[in-house]
């Protein structure tokens, strides 16, 4: 009778792990992604995935908005148990956490003002904006040594420096540099969506602790299932297409 309830005891255990809140961090500073409404509400593609995946694995979803370089670190210390911010999956970031399958392609795009610049080769000695801590700062410091990379918390710090012309370009997740281009006529991209196998190869993910491997299942069997229904199409051609609605410039962090 012991080791029934003890068995019993188990199961309720693992159950109630299994169907509990699932705990995603982000960082909202970076529309179309994650970025906060006007009602300081975090909003975004990637916040609908999130809760369309819990939705599929029967689990409620939790957020938490952290700075973007301290995501990684925290997840590692079980702060959370999932993160979903735009990941582009890094072999460097594959020391940290395990990633789900990729859920988007991933490139880069450079954007300036109209008529100044039309290639990047031209952007040698000047100031290009590009988020800290992420893939396209690295990339930008590793191929284009000769261009001044400055850091950004948010593209909207970027975007009222280059209006004020103390900033010469901002590089960027593509599909964010699109929703800033439809919102001001005065810019315009600079070549083509960059594309590097070294950083953007593997597209964007969810990073989830190393070694768990069962969430890491469920997530990639949602993903999966999404995709297969038409949902992940859905969901980016709402928040990532040409018709995209735009977050109002008051709403962007």
């Amino acid at each position: 009778m012991l080791k029934v309830c003890v068995f019993l005891l188990i199961g309720f255990a693992a159950n109630a792990l299994a169907s509990g809140p699932l705990r995603f961090a982000t960082s909202a500073t970076y529309p179309p992604f994650v970025y906060l409404n006007a009602g300081q509400q975090l909003v975004g593609f990637d916040i609908e995935l999130a809760k369309a995946l819990c939705a599929k694995i029967a689990r409620q979803c939790l957020f938490t908005n952290n700075d973007f370089d301290r995501l990684l670190p925290s997840l590692k210390f079980n702060r959370y148990d999932a993160v979903i911010s735009g990941l582009d999956i890094t072999e460097e970031r594959r020391e940290e956490a395990d990633f789900t399958q990729p859920y988007l392609e991933s490139s880069g795009m450079v954007i300036a003002v109209k008529g100044r610049y039309a290639s990047l080769a031209q952007l040698r000695g000047k100031r290009v904006g590009v988020a800290d801590a992420t893939t396209l700062q690295a990339w930008l410091q590793s191929s284009w040594p000769d261009i001044i990379p400055v850091a950004y918390d948010n593209y909207q710090n970027a975007l009222l420096d280059i209006r004020s012309a103390r900033l010469d370009a901002i590089f960027g997740e593509t599909p964010s540099m699109q929703a800033i281009l439809r919102s001001n006529p005065g810019l315009v991209a600079i070549g083509k969506p960059i594309k590097d196998n070294r950083y953007f190869s593997a597209g964007l993910g969810i990073a989830v602790r190393k070694g768990d491997k069962a969430l890491l299942e469920q997530l990639n069997g949602a993903l999966q299932s999404l995709s297969d229904e038409g949902t992940l199409h859905m969901l980016k051609q709402r928040w990532l297409g040409p018709a995209a609605d735009l977050p109002a410039e008051s709403e962007m962090p």
